[in-house]
């Protein structure tokens, strides 16, 4: 009953609530801005050719301006805030209120222009800010550790943006702290169970993409979750790879060239963005949220060449610089791909191999096959594909792991580096 514990609790309450409300603000304001971009170019194809490349020009300008560190994901800053703090160094240029306003605001305003970014992300940085923020107000320093605050945030963040606490609780030990220690324990669940239930009482307990109905499964399944897992990994590993390529080469002459015109490269990569979205009727266009909820309520069916269109269009959106994650992108590839594999292997349904191609996809390029696997596992109605979904996103984990580093470890070690000069200066 010490007043001082009393405090601590009150202060962590309060901090998890306050990212519960952020990152359902965020999601309410991503689903306006995928419908005001939708609406004002359905009978306009020509409009994303004006609009996009003004969007993203503005985003990268007001990013550099006023919320520098909110660029791109959002996870690695988080990751590499938390390295920062475990060593006693300050990490206010990457997890801060100010960033957390910038990551929502403009990760909004990229989805009016129609780029192919996610929120999801995103709400790891933003919860991160705030549980973050929220150690000033703690009875001393030595309460809660910054670190673990950080590493609570980030995964009340995953858990409140997909409605998934498990996973939440997963990503924690998979990506943003490796490990789980006894002392932190209590701080994550108790702010998982805080951010989801107002994410609950807001939205109430729905299902991030809606429920795939999943009839038995039997051994007929295994040859597709192997050449599944084996095409998903390929993928992803690419993906992650080219993903990869700015930071890993950063002297090549087209990374010159954008560090030094960024605003005009960013105009370039929207118009870019316009140009898939337009050859590719217009599947590429948003995060990707609502063509495959539509595709996993089975009222819409996306074109062979949707998940080429969603893979090219979220590359050069990630290269543009602006705020926005690919978790939802990433997944609305996978969906892509397990439709166009139910065509090729004459599958009587489309709806596992849909199921197994988001959570394979999504493993190889985060290289979190748990993660990826809970995820998809709270959409699908059906015990039956449980084993079958951890299955495939260790294969597609470890084909990925063969063409690409761990994406997101080497996305929070450039982030390190750039702090480096910054604190020895």
């Amino acid at each position: 009953m010490s007043r001082v514990r009393w405090r601590t609790r009150i202060v962590l309450w309060g901090a998890a609530l306050a990212a519960g409300l952020a990152v359902v603000a965020f999601a309410k304001l991503a689903d306006l801005a995928l419908e005001i971009f939708h609406v004002a170019s359905e009978n306009r194809p020509w409009l994303p050719f004006l609009l996009t490349p003004v969007v993203g020009m503005a985003a990268v300008w007001l990013t550099r301006r006023y919320f520098d560190g909110a660029q791109g994901s959002g996870i690695p800053q988080v990751i590499a805030a938390a390295r920062l703090s475990a060593r006693g160094n300050p990490v206010g240029p990457l997890v801060s209120l100010r960033i957390a306003a910038g990551k929502i605001l403009l990760g909004t305003f990229a989805l009016v222009g129609g780029y192919s970014v996610g929120r999801e992300g995103p709400s790891v940085q933003v919860a991160a800010s705030i549980m973050h923020a929220a150690q000033r107000w703690l009875p001393h320093r030595r309460a809660l550790r910054a670190q673990d605050l950080l590493i609570a945030g980030g995964a009340a963040g995953v858990a409140a943006a997909f409605n998934t606490p498990l996973a939440g609780i997963v990503f924690a030990i998979e990506e943003l702290g490796r490990r789980l220690e006894t002392r932190t324990s209590g701080i994550l669940l108790s702010t998982i169970i805080l951010a989801g239930l107002v994410s609950i009482a807001l939205v109430g307990n729905y299902n991030y993409f809606g429920t795939l109905s999943v009839e038995a499964v039997d051994a007929g399944i295994i040859l597709p979750i192997i050449v599944s897992g084996v095409v998903c990994g390929v993928l992803g590993g690419v993906f992650s790879k080219l993903l990869l390529w700015p930071m890993r080469h950063p002297g090549q002459s087209l990374w010159q060239w954008r560090a030094r015109n960024p605003i005009l490269f960013a105009g370039v990569c929207g118009l870019l963005v316009a140009v898939i979205g337009f050859v590719g009727g217009g599947f590429s266009y948003g995060s990707g949220y609502v063509v495959t909820a539509q595709v996993v309520a089975g009222t819409a069916d996306t074109p062979w060449h949707a998940p080429v269109t969603r893979f090219l269009a979220t590359l050069v959106s990630y290269y543009s610089g602006i705020p926005g994650g690919i978790f939802a992108p990433s997944l609305a590839v996978g969906a892509g791909i397990g439709s166009d594999l139910a065509h090729l292997l004459g599958a009587s349904s489309n709806v596992p191999l849909i199921a197994l191609c988001m959570a394979g996809f999504l493993a190889a390029v985060t290289q979190s096959p748990i993660t990826a696997a809970i995820i998809v596992m709270e959409m699908v109605d059906g015990h039956e594909m449980v084993i079958s979904l951890m299955a495939i996103s260790l294969i597609a984990k470890a084909v990925s792991a063969r063409i690409s580093p761990e994406l997101y470890q080497q996305l929070a070690l450039a982030w390190l580096r750039q702090d480096s000069p910054r604190r020895s200066g």
